[in-house]
């Protein structure tokens, strides 16, 4: 993991990606759509892992399709599970396990599916790919794994497109907290989020390949705006 992605364990840091820059995310709508439209494609659903899962967006919506379902949360930011906690009450499984350790997967599945949400591009790449290896292991056959996540620009055009895009809708909705807030202040406050550092972004197509090689089918990246994707694969069906 990067050195700097233990920002993340600051209430102060949690809080202002919950109460700002996560509900700003272009598309978020779309992406979670696109993750529920794979899902329906796979094994009955009866149990899901939520991976890196902040506040647990990514699980409200799942359970909006699939209410009954079992879902375990995991990360390894506390104020992030404890809003995850104070979302969805007694009864939700929720853990604290950081993906820097090799036994982060001990214990856990099989799923039906495994969804995770802007998390694991805080690892090396060799790290990312240990991950996924991890996750097609947990996963029952014909499981499906999904990823929104930040994946990196293939030049620095899309650099700049994507935080243009993302000031922009950080000012709009700043715009209708404070009206007097400056296009230019959203720009420095995104640019210098203290939690820029702990990124360590790959492209897109680079990760698709890596699921191929681990053993998933239908592995396709589903949606891409500039630094946003929804890729990922099914473990086979006899695995």
């Amino acid at each position: 993991m990067s050195q700097d992605a233990t920002v993340w364990q600051s209430p102060e840091v949690a809080q202002a990606f919950l109460k700002g820059v996560r509900g700003a995310f272009p598309h978020a709508a779309d992406q979670l759509a696109i993750m529920c439209q794979l899902l329906q494609t796979g094994r009955p659903f009866r149990r899901f892992l939520d991976l890196g899962c902040g506040d647990g967006v990514l699980t409200a919506a799942v359970r909006r399709h699939w209410p009954d379902a079992e879902v375990v949360l995991i990360d390894f930011s506390d104020p992030m599970l404890d809003a995850a906690r104070a979302r969805f009450g007694v009864g939700t499984t929720i853990l604290n396990r950081d993906f820097a350790d090799s036994d982060w997967a001990d214990g856990l599945g099989p799923f039906d599916a495994v969804v995770s949400g802007f998390a694991v591009h805080h690892h090396p790449d060799d790290r990312k790919r240990r991950i996924y290896r991890d996750v097609f292991s947990l996963l029952a056959p014909g499981g499906w794994f999904v990823n929104i996540e930040h994946t990196a620009s293939a030049s620095p055009l899309g650099n700049r497109l994507w935080e243009q895009q993302m000031v922009e809708a950080l000012y709009r909705r700043r715009q209708q907290q404070d009206p007097t807030v400056s296009r230019e202040q959203v720009h420095h406050e995104f640019t210098s989020r203290q939690e820029r550092e702990a990124d360590i972004l790959a492209p897109v197509w680079d990760q698709c390949d890596w699921l191929r090689a681990i053993g998933f089918i239908d592995v396709d990246c589903f949606f891409k705006s500039f630094e946003l994707a929804v890729f990922g694969g099914r473990a086979p069906a006899g695995a």
